[in-house]
């Protein structure tokens, strides 16, 4: 089993990861060109600095939840030094099952946090909760599995959560509370 400094090393650094995207790729940038941090968190980014962490991030291209919530990151990284690796979750499935959601769940993104010694010292993801909050109330208008409409009202819903997480800025703003969150304690 490797370590998660090798998953690090392993990683692909975000501007290559973000190279190579198919799907979800103008959506990401485009909240990252919109998305800044704080002035007003400027110590905080200087106390995370002195904490020297890198960021595992497992990822999809596909993922709406990855799109909005990895610019955000970024952004952070940014104004904190973090350096980020994207690891693929679907090609390493081996790391991706230590970072089960509910235990069960593969969902993503997952942001791992490690210091210089490759310890981790914080896990973010694959949601905020109350990013959580409005997919689940999105989401419980939809009839069961097994009726004829679910596929296509699963469609209408996912079209109206990835326009929320591009467009809706109280969104981001609350990814970007719980990171800072998770990262304060980290």
């Amino acid at each position: 089993m490797p370590t998660l400094n090798e998953w690090f090393e392993k990683g692909i650094p975000v501007q290559d990861f973000v190279d190579s995207m198919n799907v979800h790729k103008e959506n990401l940038q485009s909240i990252y060109n919109r998305f800044q941090v704080s002035e007003a968190d400027q110590a905080f980014f200087e106390e995370l600095k002195a904490k020297e962490l890198r960021a595992i991030v497992i990822t999809e291209d596909w993922c709406g939840d990855a799109m909005m919530n990895e610019p955000i990151l970024m952004r952070i990284a940014e104004a904190s030094n973090i350096e980020i690796r994207m690891v693929l979750r679907d090609s390493n499935l081996e790391l991706m099952d230590q970072y089960l959601t509910n235990g069960t769940a593969r969902s993503i993104p997952i942001f791992i946090f490690i210091d210089k010694n490759g310890e981790e010292k914080a896990v973010w993801g694959p949601r905020a909760p109350k990013v959580q909050e409005f997919v689940t109330e999105l989401r419980s208008v939809l009839p069961p599995k097994e009726d004829e409409r679910f596929e296509a009202e699963q469609k209408e819903v996912f079209k109206k959560i990835t326009q929320a997480f591009t467009e809706d800025e109280k969104l981001w703003n609350e990814v970007y509370s719980s990171l800072k969150e998770t990262l304060a304690k980290a």
